[in-house]
């Protein structure tokens, strides 16, 4: 890639950006290195890698590569057989436990996360590093007695030589007959030695060893004879402590230089592990999402088969509060785009956008647009943009560009972007178009994908008289004076100059010599031109009616829908009272059975007829049970007229989610939505517009409401399994085997009724569910489900 073009498009802040954040050094370091990749799978992978990284923060699982460090310092220290102090040592084991829990972490989303789990690979499960370490060290670097026997015991002669020697010392402090000569009743230290301040003038009075003096000369630091000895031995086990501490220090180190490639390796996967993570957190920061990205079209013609559909592009170093979005969709036939406008009307924003993405998706990042924005791969991106003049190298703001434009064309090919700002500007205007002309013309014949910028008039009616361009423009309000940054393909700019002339009241004499001096062909064309723009935007109102119409449709349509759930509410509770009140009378009925058969059997009379109505009962409170269903209304979906396209805005019915279609096979169709790619049925699938009732297949399983129902390519188990009247064993099995197909067919949440009676089926069943990876959670069945006989599990969504 063109490395001035990483300037020119403000690629550099993107990544620097991304590095702050970086958790440390090594993937701040690597964020710094990113660059975009020229093959499409590299691409991909990257994406992939952004996405799961995406999913991971999702799931709010915790990564902490805030403890990580870039170890590999210390690595090559003990490869060249130097010694680690503690704080290197502690920080290689803290690595090594952030890898740990890591790959931990990556293990159980492998089918989630194939990309990022296979970095766990490189992550070492143990290498005996962190338990030597803490062994060895503490958290604030200490070396502990146990990191070996013989540092034990000789920190333990340390201490008893210490407390006698300090008695010895204390004697002369506490007798009067020597503590008066002491400038201070204190024991301290020079060169290593403790010692006593003496003053000066009793100097020779006590036998002792002088070791320093103050600079004043009134003290005297002296070593008492007495404790010379003791001393000597304190000092000696001091030394004798730091050389065991060398050792043991230069034993871990070796441990460390052992597993040198691993340890590399790993400090190397955390740091691409953290870089997804980065990628992720940045794509959440600015609202990205992951385009698609498709192969090089072979077209057969001139056309290079590049691809470049963006949909509500914002440049992502703007305020995404107060950025426009824009739309730059070039249809398969095109492969240049002339845009025109005024000054500060946003054609130089447009190019920067457009070419900051494309540089941004082909490093794996995502990218601030709408779902569904596809770009193929490009081996170069070049641009030119911005004002060339260069007092040190004597060149006008022209020659700078011609420099420029010329190096550009020299190393261009068929699989280059190519970006032109102001093409031909900064001479005179008549040779400037030509030359204009002449570069968009030998772009187009090579086949170069391109996006030029210019005020030239002549350049849009090469656009538009050319095969493969076409022509785009910036608006203007003539009302404000303002530019609106709204971008509008198909049509040129329009010239403002003598309409603005005229709103800042320039006299109408003026403007009419002006007007009669242009060609009236030029005049019809504008004329034209703005009755275009002036329907376009009377098109674009009533759309911006017709939306608001929708969304207020929409706002009584779930005023309806509350209502009737409401009418549903009142259903149920109907239903449960009048249940209680059965409930009751079984109950007394069930009494009154049993104070029968009493009496019958202390009259050994036959109990046929009792228990032929206490069957009755069972049977009746049994049905009791049975939790009131909340019934689903009908309601009218979307209904699609003739085929899909690839970009068309869709509606999935299963999922109430809004999506891009991105792939149509003959079994299914793709749609993007947000960040999630789905596969559904041509019958789950709505464009806007007419509505008809849901098919039948589509009016299953809606028991509950404010569940999603995902579009699923398994058969769905139903949302009930009743186990009454089964083993335990026998029941876990089939509910473990149930489970699983409820988790593939993706269903929300399923209902396992398994009675009151003892409660050991249903603490059996609870602990099955607790324990299986296809339930998220559980909780009992609530009032009008069934209660304690009936347990609710929230499967896992994959």
């Amino acid at each position: 890639m063109d490395k001035k073009a990483y300037l020119t498009l403000e690629y550099n802040k993107i990544i620097s950006r991304l590095a702050d954040y970086a958790s440390f050094s090594a993937s701040a370091e690597l964020a710094r290195r990113l660059q975009p990749q020229s093959d499409l799978q590299d691409v991909r992978d990257r994406q992939s890698a952004t996405r799961e990284a995406r999913h991971i923060l999702s799931l709010n699982l915790d990564l902490p590569f805030h403890n990580a460090h870039d170890i590999r310092p210390q690595i090559g220290v003990a490869r060249r057989e130097g010694v680690l102090e503690p704080g290197d040592l502690l920080e290689i084991k803290n690595t090594l436990i952030v890898a740990r829990s890591a790959r931990r972490v990556l293990e159980t989303l492998v089918e989630e996360t194939p990309m990022l789990s296979s970095l766990a690979e490189h992550l070492p499960v143990g290498l005996g590093l962190v338990d030597q370490i803490n062994k060895t060290i503490s958290e604030r670097g200490d070396i502990l007695d146990s990191a070996s026997d013989k540092l034990s015991q000789i920190r333990g002669e340390i201490k008893i030589t210490y407390e006698r020697m300090m008695a010895r010392m204390q004697r002369f402090l506490s007798e009067p007959s020597t503590a008066r000569m002491l400038q201070e009743p204190i024991i301290t230290q020079r060169n290593g030695r403790h010692v006593l301040p003496l003053r000066a003038e009793y100097k020779g009075r006590i036998k002792a060893v002088i070791h320093d003096q103050s600079s004043s000369g009134a003290t005297l630091f002296i070593e008492p004879l007495a404790v010379v000895e003791w001393n000597n031995r304190y000092r000696e086990l001091v030394l004798a402590e730091r050389d065991e501490i060398r050792r043991i220090l230069a034993e871990l180190t070796l441990r460390v230089g052992e597993h040198g490639d691993a340890l590399k390796h790993m400090v190397e996967a955390l740091a691409e592990l953290d870089l997804a993570c980065m990628c992720a957190r940045f794509a959440l920061d600015i609202d990205a999402v992951e385009p698609l990205l498709v192969p090089t079209r072979e077209t057969g013609t001139i056309h290079p088969g590049s691809t470049i559909r963006l949909f509500k592009a914002r440049h992502p170093l703007l305020d995404p509060k107060t950025v426009v979005p824009i739309d730059v969709d070039l249809d398969a036939d095109t492969f240049a785009l002339v845009i025109t406008g005024p000054n500060t009307g946003g054609k130089t924003v447009t190019l920067k956008t457009v070419g900051l993405l494309i540089l941004m998706a082909q490093s794996g990042l995502q990218i601030p647009v709408q779902s569904g924005s596809t770009l193929s791969i490009f081996e170069d991106v070049y641009a030119d943009i911005g004002d060339e003049q260069s007092i040190e190298q004597s060149l006008s703001t022209f020659s700078g560009h011609v420099t420029n434009i010329n190096g550009i064309l020299k190393k261009s090919t068929p699989k280059s972007l190519v970006l032109l700002d102001e093409l031909g500007a900064g001479t005179d205007p008549q040779e400037g178009s030509a030359l204009a002309r002449a570069v968009l013309a030998h772009l187009l014949e090579r086949g170069i994908t391109c996006l030029v910028a210019t005020h030239y008039p002549e350049l849009k009616a090469y656009a538009h008289a050319t095969a493969g361009v076409l022509n785009a423009s910036v608006e203007f309000d003539l009302e404000t004076l303002q530019p609106t940054y709204h971008l509008t393909i198909g049509l040129p700019g329009r010239s403002n100059a003598l309409a603005i002339a005229e709103r800042l009241g320039l006299p109408e004499s003026i403007i009419s010599a002006a007007r009669a001096e242009i060609d009236p062909t030029d005049l019809r064309a504008e004329d034209l031109l703005d009755e275009i723009h002036r329907q376009r935007d009377l098109a674009r109102q009533a759309r911006s009616a017709a939306e608001i119409a929708q969304k207020e449709a929409e706002a009584i349509r779930k005023e309806l829908a509350d209502r009737l759930d409401q009418i549903e509410d009142e259903r149920i509770a109907l239903l449960e009272k009048a249940r209680l009140e059965a409930e009751d009378q079984l109950s007394m009925v069930r009494d009154e059975l049993e104070t029968l058969r009493r009496q019958l059997a202390r009259a050994h009379q036959p109990l046929d007829v009792v228990n032929e109505v206490a069957e009755v009962v069972e049977t009746l409170e049994e049905e009791l049970a049975e939790p009131i269903v909340r019934q689903a209304p009908k309601k009218p979906v979307r209904k699609t007229k003739g085929p899909l396209h690839l970009g068309e805005k869709v509606h999935l019915r299963s999922i109430d989610q809004d999506g891009v279609v991105t792939g149509i096979t003959e079994a299914d169709i793709e749609v993007q939505v947000g960040m999630l790619r789905i596969r559904a049925r041509r019958s789950d699938i709505i464009r806007k517009g007419e509505t008809e009732e849901d098919p039948p297949e589509l009016q299953k399983d809606r028991t509950k409401p404010g569940k999603t129902i995902l579009p699923r390519t398994h058969e769905s188990p139903g949302f009930e399994l009743d186990m009454r009247g089964q083993r335990v064993d026998e029941g876990l099995d089939t509910l473990q085997g149930y489970l699983e197909k409820a988790f593939l067919a993706g269903l929300p949440f399923v209902r396992i009724i398994h009675g009151k009676g003892t409660g050991r089926l249903r603490e059996s069943v609870r602990e099955a569910l607790r324990l299986s990876p296809f339930v998220d959670r559980y909780e009992s069945g609530g009032d009008t489900e069934g209660g304690a006989g009936v347990t609710v599990a929230f499967i896992k969504q994959n």
